[in-house]
């Protein structure tokens, strides 16, 4: 089990879960699909957790906090309209690698290279930083350090 955010349950459904110890009432308030808001229920130790089954990847949702504020998930995997906007459920388990036998390259070849994503291309996204993949492995780069893997608000 995920210790916060939203976690995909195998049998359906997902768990919200957000630590919030100073606040005295969490509701997770979905959009889009599900269009309604959920009060959570208080843990110990500060948690407030909801499994909600009708909620899935894609689904959209913040937490509204003592009947006012919204706010993303702090344990968002993705921010799909910007930092403060609505998360989005996103289902780790159901990637497939596509080379389980690839092991790296020795740390005598490694060429660093620290990229912005935001930053690195127009687009600035994934699909800009893969189109100009060939320009840098010709440029003699073997390695690519990601930054930064938060979202943070604003284009770029």
């Amino acid at each position: 089990m995920m210790p916060f955010g939203a976690e995909v349950l195998p049998q359906g459904g997902v768990r919200f879960r957000l630590w919030a110890p100073a606040t005295k009432k969490v509701e997770v308030v979905f959009k889009k699909d599900l269009s309604d808001s959920i009060p959570m229920k208080k843990q110990d130790d500060g948690w407030f957790e909801h499994v909600e089954p009708r909620a899935r990847a894609g689904t959209l949702y913040q937490y509204r906090i003592n009947g006012g504020q919204l706010v993303p998930d702090p344990a968002s995997r993705f921010q799909p309209q910007d930092a403060e906007g609505p998360s989005e459920v996103i289902d780790a388990l159901s990637f497939r690698g596509k080379d389980d036998a690839w092991r790296g390259r020795e740390w005598r070849e490694a060429v660093i290279y620290e990229l912005h994503v935001g930053t690195f291309s127009e687009k600035g996204n994934y699909a800009g930083v893969i189109e100009k993949l060939e320009h840098l492995n010709t440029t003699g780069i073997t390695a690519i350090e990601l930054m930064p893997l938060a979202d943070f608000c604003g284009k770029r």
